[in-house]
């Protein structure tokens, strides 16, 4: 297993825990004189107040597993939220819960062998998987408030691969995830920005990375973008239609990936 507090296909080697107080300092930035009630399309039926407490409580929820060093799924995900009543103290608390979460990654080394729903069964796990849903979810605030809203391409690459190493083990949360499977069909994953590869493999039995088959011979479907737009694509940002996205081969195995992946 990884011997870091990062994971990465040919990227540059991440800091997952900084990155996370950077990405939640842009969240709070985008909050100023922001309406609470405005809609974000890319979470139908949330608005922005539900999505930064969404945002917040999992940091403080995963800082809670950090600080209990969990060996066995958790029973409750109840935790002190020390949520504030009104909007006007929601950056506020946002920004603390990163420094709730800093302060559980100072607490637990990230080789600590830890319980994780999915493939790291060690404390790094929940730092990396903390990063992108506070990165997914500023990037909700922005687009939803007319910001520009970017992703660096390094956190990109990494970002999918996250997503794709653990997509397989999300089910007990995503249950459709459970029909991603095939007699052996494969869907490609390229960047178009730089080096990126992903081979995905559906088997009788469920699906996984395979390895072996990156970067090298033919697969069923092939998708392409820029690191950032992959991100988005895997994550439902990004309709595999937009111009941005490029794709060829079998395209009943697309819709199959893309009408069950979801996070």
């Amino acid at each position: 297993m990884m011997s870091s507090d990062r994971h990465h296909r040919g990227a540059t080697p991440i800091d997952h825990r900084a990155a996370i107080a950077v990405e939640t300092a842009r969240f709070v930035a985008a909050l100023e004189n922001a309406d609470p009630a405005t809609a974000v399309p890319s979470c139908p039926g949330w608005t922005l107040a539900d999505l930064v407490r969404h945002t917040g409580s999992v940091q403080r929820w995963f800082s809670a597993l950090l600080h209990a060093r969990v060996q066995a799924p958790p029973r409750t995900r109840d935790v002190d939220l020390r949520l504030p009543e009104r909007w006007d103290g929601y950056a506020d608390w946002l920004a603390e819960s990163a420094t709730v979460a800093a302060e559980a990654f100072a607490a637990t080394g990230p080789d600590l062998p830890m319980w994780a729903w999915g493939v790291d069964q060690h404390a790094r796990f929940w730092a990396r998987r903390m990063l992108f849903e506070t990165l997914v979810h500023r990037f909700d605030a922005e687009r939803a408030l007319g910001l520009p809203a970017t992703i660096d391409r390094t956190v990109s690459v990494d970002g999918i691969d996250e997503f794709l190493v653990n997509l397989p083990f999300a089910t007990s949360f995503a249950p459709d995830v459970a029909n991603l499977r095939g007699p052996d069909r494969t869907i490609r994953f390229r960047t178009t920005d730089g080096d990126g590869d992903w081979l995905v493999r559906l088997r009788p039995d469920g699906f996984g990375l395979d390895a072996s088959g990156a970067a090298t011979g033919s697969a069923d479907a092939t998708v392409r973008g820029s690191a950032a737009d992959l991100l988005l694509l895997v994550y439902g940002r990004l309709d595999r239609e937009a111009e941005a996205v490029e794709h060829e081969g079998d395209e009943d195995l697309l819709t199959l990936w893309f009408d069950n992946s979801a996070f």
